[in-house]
């Protein structure tokens, strides 16, 4: 991956809806072939700015490159290097998984070939199936055969297993894992931490219209939000110390009790690194 010709490019984004600032100052980057996900709770602006690159949204200001362009002037030949897969579609719903995914490809000058495309998403078996008998993890399927039959070079997807069972999302994530092998640049917005650990190259959180944080899902935070706890109990007393070596402080112990009384080792996941980051942009209350 290279920064040197990036996929997206966002510097100072704004936007506004009345007196509420949905994008505040956002500046995001995403290298060619990555997989980036975009954390963050409701109302953070994150779909707000994913529909401006995508081009369906008109920011008030900042500048963004999207594969080289604004997509507030980009035409049909930059619409037909990007995929879009967003939360709901419900078009064609009476037309067949086959017809459905042929006649999207007709949109792009050098479309995948559309029956390799319904077998990558694991759709053979329903290709004759109307697109409204689907079940929800067969109907985002087809979502993704949609948002990749015209090869796109960057891929958008927006929240693309809400709904999934557990086995419906991992067999997602293997077809993922091989768009990433063809170098597919994808960019999606998720609420599951798991997904973004399992996908993910690199995570941004996103608060109040801002980025708060970004890094590979491991590092996420920086050190000291990666510390280990260790808990034990001395002298009747609650002791806890945050440390990088657990197990220099554990051998400590072991030195002073033959039983060290109530020990714990935690260490944070992505899930405890991203409430911490998003509650501190919670505005604090006074105390009077």
């Amino acid at each position: 991956m290279t920064s040197d010709n990036p996929a997206v490019r966002v510097r100072g984004l704004h936007k506004r809806y009345g007196d509420k600032h949905a994008v505040d100052g956002l500046d995001l980057d995403v290298a060619r072939g990555e997989i980036v996900a975009v954390l963050g709770p409701n109302g953070a602006g994150k779909s707000t700015t994913v529909e401006i690159l995508e081009g369906f949204r008109q920011r008030d200001s900042g500048e963004v490159a999207v594969l080289g362009h604004d997509p507030r002037h980009a035409d049909r030949a930059w619409r037909s290097r990007i995929g879009v897969v967003l939360q709901t579609s419900n078009d064609l719903d009476e037309a067949t998984v086959a017809e459905v995914v042929h006649h999207f490809g007709t949109f792009y000058p050098d479309p995948r070939d559309p029956d390799e495309v319904i077998d990558a998403v694991g759709l053979r078996e329903k290709a004759r199936n109307r697109a409204r008998t689907l079940s929800g993890g067969q109907r985002r399927r087809l979502d993704v055969a949609l948002g990749i039959i015209g090869r796109p070079e960057l891929l958008f997807l927006d929240e693309p297993t809400t709904g999934f069972d557990p086995e419906a999302r991992r067999s997602f994530w293997d077809l993922i894992a091989g768009l990433r092998e063809d170098g597919t640049t994808i960019l999606l917005t998720t609420h599951y931490l798991d997904e973004a650990e399992q996908l993910a190259d690199r995570a941004v959180v996103v608060s109040a219209g801002r980025v708060v944080a970004t890094g590979a899902p491991a590092d996420l935070g920086g050190r000291s939000a990666r510390q280990a706890a260790v808990r034990w109990i001395e002298d009747g007393e609650h002791r806890e110390i945050r440390t990088d070596t657990p197990t220099a402080v554990v051998a400590e112990l072991g030195s002073r009790f033959t039983e060290i009384p109530g020990l714990q080792v935690l260490r944070p996941t992505l899930e405890d690194v991203y409430l911490s980051l998003i509650d501190e942009q919670r505005p604090k209350e006074t105390v009077r």
